[in-house]
């Protein structure tokens, strides 16, 4: 055997002894896996029993009763209207708490994301003294326009715009900040204008941003509960929706609580697997 040979048996064993515990630590250690498994079967065995439990044989024909379709249409309607509320209100609001300095900035970005660990009842109790018929504004609106916004289909969808438009916030004022501001000024010393710039360059970088943030919005207001039963009640056909379905449901047809609530399992699964594995990876 050559020298030149042995050496390269020399490298290739060091090599492999350095690479081995490279290849053990991809296995995580008991006291990382035994808490991450239990974790995680926190969140997998409540989908697991409702899969378990679902009437499979009958569910199209529980989806197709009178309150199973009001309730789709119903949500459909108000989340898609929440999310694009949310979508011209929210990206102005991201791009002011991100771009300028203010004095109360900081509490005025805690205003935005208080719906986001406020108790879902107590924001509709909220917006019930705010825009009621007797609320702060409310009161002036029903006087002048005879427009009452509690109970009625508008109510849900203020409801879930107002509780899911701090995720639209949240996504796109952390794109705003990750962008390279390079390309923005680049454009300025060449002569475009501020609608220009924001139009052609700074809109299109953190479009996946936006799309992700109206997705997130949208499943976010389709499983409104608390703050559209508080401001809005619970009346079929004009503003209950699914997850209002599935409460009344639980009392008296089990297997159409299951069945509504098997749907807006896979929406909402849906949703959050396609933006991780699309939006955020290309954000």
């Amino acid at each position: 055997m050559t020298e030149d040979q042995q050496d390269s048996i020399g490298t290739s064993r060091r090599s492999g002894s350095r690479s081995r515990p490279a290849r053990r630590r991809r296995r995580p250690p008991a006291f990382i896996a035994i808490p991450a498994a239990i974790g995680l079967a926190l969140f997998a065995l409540p989908v697991l029993g409702l899969l378990g439990r679902a009437p499979w044989s009958r569910l199209a024909t529980l989806l197709g009763s009178d309150m199973a379709l009001e309730a789709l249409r119903l949500s459909a309607i108000s989340s898609a209207s929440a999310a694009i509320i949310s979508l011209f209100l929210g990206v102005p609001v991201a791009w002011i708490l991100c771009r300028y300095e203010f004095p109360g900035r900081s509490l005025l970005r805690g205003l935005v994301l208080l719906p986001m660990v406020l108790p879902p009842v107590v924001g509709g109790a909220a917006l019930l003294f705010a825009l009621g018929r007797r609320g702060l504004v409310g009161s002036p609106l029903y006087e002048t326009t005879g427009i009452v916004l509690p109970f009625s289909t508008g109510g849900v969808i203020l409801a879930g715009a107002f509780v899911a438009m701090p995720l639209m916030v949240l996504t796109v004022e952390g794109a705003l900040r990750s962008l390279d501001h390079r390309f923005e000024r680049a454009a300025e010393t060449l002569g475009a204008g501020r609608w220009t710039v924001l139009r052609r360059v700074t809109i299109p970088m953190i479009a996946p941003s936006v799309v992700a943030g109206t997705a997130l919005t949208w499943a976010r207001a389709l499983g409104e509960f608390g703050a559209t039963l508080t401001f809005a009640g619970n009346l079929q056909g004009r503003t209950q929706t699914l997850p209002l379905a599935v409460f009344v449901a639980l009392e008296s047809d089990r297997d159409t609580a299951l069945a509504l609530s098997l749907v807006m399992v896979v929406v909402s699964l849906a949703v959050i697997v396609a933006l991780r594995d699309h939006w955020w990876r290309s954000g």
